[in-house]
């Protein structure tokens, strides 16, 4: 074996096969992986114990400097965790599959030795005489068969050789030419990956190692996707993918996390401090490798990604709760899920789904990001313990014209994200440590017909108690009765000036569809006296907020006029988390997320 494997590499023979001694090559991937744990612990002091003492203790330019230093130490030490990963997960993988050819290789030996055939050090194999010959009835010759290594580049010539043993031989010279076969391209395949595995000279890790450093991840990932990826459940549920988690041993789970961190970070029922841990590294990752984009879109999600790292390094401020990192991607527009809270311990979960125009840009991981956090923080001084997620896990509709066109906000995108969704509210509470826990789903604006989707699966969504519609252009459905929850367990908060909560129908909505003025609802909220205002239909079915549709109005803020100083102004639609803005609404919410909804300040629906 050629490079760490200590062989020939494509001299490769079957006796040098057999002598190849696997287990040190896990020896070594073991090494690898207790410098990984090393450097992993050396980088959770310095974010759990050290960084957070200075930043809470100390003031001044020399303890700035010092938190600069930490936070440069921890990338470095994250770094050496991941490419050690990575190592150790190469070697482990080389070794299981040289094992499986020395398996192959085994098989025909012994095949060989049970016949009297000889195995020569080309592999060929040489059989005896046997059979009957024709003519004279006497053993028909012996003769040696050479293996072929790819059988499916050899058409067969449709001759069957009157020796009986020609066949028997020629299958075994063929399993030895092939196992040496692989075994050979296993490693060249896995040389070249070690060989790539070398950081850069000094001290630092600039963003350009992290680059190669998503390289080294995806190229890892290629080669040991039959030692580990196969077994990944995807398929299954959020209960089974949890006890798939904790039986495997603490040495595979590290490898998965390791090589894998974008697929154990999104696994729904998977535990949330494993996937904030698999998400952190993978979020390294994804930065590297779209530092060396120059597209548009790439900038763009860069930058969100840069600050939700900004953040999560930062730590959370004296009464503010920690963040998780639940899910983190580069798909479509984007993907990012961070709750506020540890949603395993909490009692209290809710799960806020933005809505139109929402991507992984700036806007979304300042913006968003801070709605969770405000909903948690007023959330946990109702009683115990509460966690809120900002969830972006599908593609929201995206208008160039924002408010003025919901053209584009059609259904689709919502029957896509509801399922993501319901599978994610599903892993919530496989995941969480208490029997019962309270959860909560929160829609705003697009984001509650997302909410509506997932709860018109059989069963609802799993786990929720609660749901929450806020600046709601409809939700897929006429009656509250249909969300699965019961309708005193569903809320709606429509500010007065709102115009996404006053969208006629589709039906309805002659000028928009006309052109009319700068369009769509906002043109309808203007000239009402053109459309039908009283009816209870929206955008996407029977206005939650009507009283026909049966959920329990809560107190909001009435927002600014749509109309004033001469200007369109739109602001209503997004003030329902600002608790400086519209304490009211983040109250009311709060309360409901914190299991008081009796304690909500009721509005009369409209």
């Amino acid at each position: 074996m050629s490079g760490r494997s200590g062989g020939a590499g494509s001299g490769l023979t079957w006796s040098a096969l057999r002598e190849v001694k696997c287990a040190e090559l896990e020896q070594a991937a073991d090494g690898w992986g207790r410098v990984g744990n090393r450097a992993d612990a050396a980088r959770d002091r310095i974010e759990g114990q050290l960084l957070p003492g200075l930043r809470d203790t100390q003031r001044g330019e020399a303890p700035d400097a010092a938190v600069r230093g930490l936070r440069r130490l921890g990338t470095n030490f994250q770094y050496i965790y991941t490419e050690c990963g990575l190592l150790r997960t190469t070697l482990n993988s080389l070794a299981h599959e040289i094992k499986t050819q020395q398996r192959v290789l085994q098989g025909a030996l012994d095949d060989a030795a049970a016949l009297k055939f000889t195995v020569h050090a080309d592999g060929s194999v040489t059989y005896p005489a046997a059979g009957e010959g024709l003519i004279d009835g006497k053993p028909l010759a012996g003769g040696t068969a050479s293996g072929v290594p790819n059988p499916g580049m050899v058409p067969p010539s449709g001759l069957v050789a009157p020796n009986p043993n020609a066949g028997k031989a020629q299958d075994i010279a063929d399993r030895v030419a092939q196992a040496v076969r692989a075994a050979a391209d296993a490693d060249w395949r896995y040389a070249r990956i070690l060989r790539s595995l070398k950081a850069h000279e000094g001290l630092g890790v600039p963003v350009a190692t992290w680059t190669d450093a998503a390289a080294d991840a995806a190229a890892v990932r290629g080669a040991a996707r039959g030692y580990l990826k196969d077994a990944i459940p995807h398929d299954a549920s959020p209960a089974e993918r949890k006890a798939w988690w904790a039986g495997l041993t603490d040495e595979q789970r590290e490898e998965y996390l390791a090589v894998y961190p974008d697929q154990i970070g999104n696994l729904d029922g998977i535990p949330s401090l494993v996937r904030d841990a698999a998400n952190r590294d993978n979020l390294q990752l994804l930065m590297g490798k779209l530092e060396g984009r120059d597209d548009g879109d790439s900038a763009t999600k860069l930058a969100a990604l840069r600050e939700i790292d900004r953040q999560l390094r930062a730590g959370p401020k004296v009464g503010e709760p920690p963040m998780y990192l639940l899910g983190i991607g580069d798909q479509g527009n984007g993907r990012a899920i961070v709750s506020y809270g540890n949603p395993d311990t909490a009692r209290n979960v809710a799960a806020y789904v933005p809505g139109l125009n929402t991507s992984l840009d700036k806007e979304f991981a300042t913006g968003d990001l801070k709605r969770a956090r405000d909903l948690s923080i007023v959330a946990n001084r109702h009683g115990a313990p509460a966690a809120a997620i900002a969830w972006l896990g599908y593609d929201a509709p995206q208008s160039p014209d924002g408010l003025r066109s919901l053209a584009v906000a059609v259904g689709g995108r919502a029957e896509e994200g509801g399922r993501a969704f319901h599978e994610f509210m599903g892993g919530i509470k496989a995941a969480n440590d208490h029997g019962d826990p309270h959860l909560t789903a929160i829609g705003h604006s697009y984001g509650s017909r997302t909410v509506g989707g997932a709860a018109q699966h059989p069963g609802g969504i799993p786990g929720v108690d609660e749901i929450v519609f806020v600046g709601s252009p409809g939700v897929g459905v006429d009656s509250a009765d249909d969300l699965g929850v019961g309708r005193d367990h569903v809320f709606v908060g429509a500010a007065a000036n709102d115009v996404v909560t006053k969208l006629p129908s589709k039906a309805e909505s002659v000028l928009g569809t006309a052109g009319v003025g700068f369009g769509g609802p906002a043109a309808a909220y203007a000239f009402g006296d053109l459309v039908d205002r009283r009816d209870d239909d929206v955008w996407f079915g029977r206005d939650p907020a009507s009283e026909a549709f049966g959920a329990r109005r809560f107190e909001v803020g009435d927002g600014p006029f749509l109309i004033g100083k001469g200007k369109i102004d739109v602001d209503a639609h997004s003030e329902y988390f600002d608790p400086k803005i519209d304490r009211a609404s983040v109250e009311n919410m709060a309360l409901i997320t914190a299991g008081h909804a009796d304690r909500i300040k009721r509005e009369e629906p409209h």
